[in-house]
């Protein structure tokens, strides 16, 4: 017997704002359609870029955080597995399709603003990768007075850290 292995990692845009429905069971479901961008080089040395779009299925309160958070043009990670979809059309014709059915759905881009309900950003449970601060260093540079010379050419001195967060070498264990 072979193994298998269906695992599924896109980054992209939306196409559309997200649409919930209800299962029979009353589960929610979205339906997303996301546009994931390639760049590549042709044998000439020619960069083409192409877009293909990807249909994505996303189950119970991912379904619905993404109807409430996301809009059209919204950057997403889908992280998932593929599944494939098959019907007959009424003129008796075999259809099929694959799409990704995620397992987790993280939210890339800017927070939403504006007609959002409670507020300008995502709930605290939804899985969202804001923009870090390195530790030690201010969220903002504070200003440059102007008794202190400075140079457009020098670059900035780095922060210096608190004495609780200084580390001596000699206290090292390697």
């Amino acid at each position: 017997m072979s193994a298998s292995f269906n695992r599924v990692i896109l980054i992209g845009n939306l196409c559309r704002d997200p649409e919930v429905k209800q299962a029979p069971s009353g589960t929610p479901v979205c339906d997303l359609r996301l546009a994931v961008n390639e760049s590549y080089k042709t044998q000439t040395g020619e960069t083409h870029e192409s877009v293909h779009y990807v249909d994505v299925t996303v189950w119970d309160r991912a379904a619905t955080n993404c109807q409430t958070y996301l809009r059209k043009g919204s950057q997403i990670l889908v992280e998932g597995r593929l599944q494939y979809d098959e019907w007959k059309t009424p003129q008796n014709e075999t259809r099929s399709k694959l799409r990704v059915r995620a397992d987790r759905v993280q939210f890339l881009g800017p927070r939403p603003t504006g007609d959002v309900p409670g507020g300008s950003g995502a709930p605290a449970n939804a899985i969202h990768t804001p923009a870090a601060t390195p530790v030690g260093v201010p969220a903002t540079a504070p200003a440059a007075s102007p008794a202190s010379p400075s140079s457009p050419s020098s670059p900035p001195s780095p922060p210096s850290l608190p004495p609780e967060l200084s580390v001596d070498t000699e206290d090292l264990p390697f």
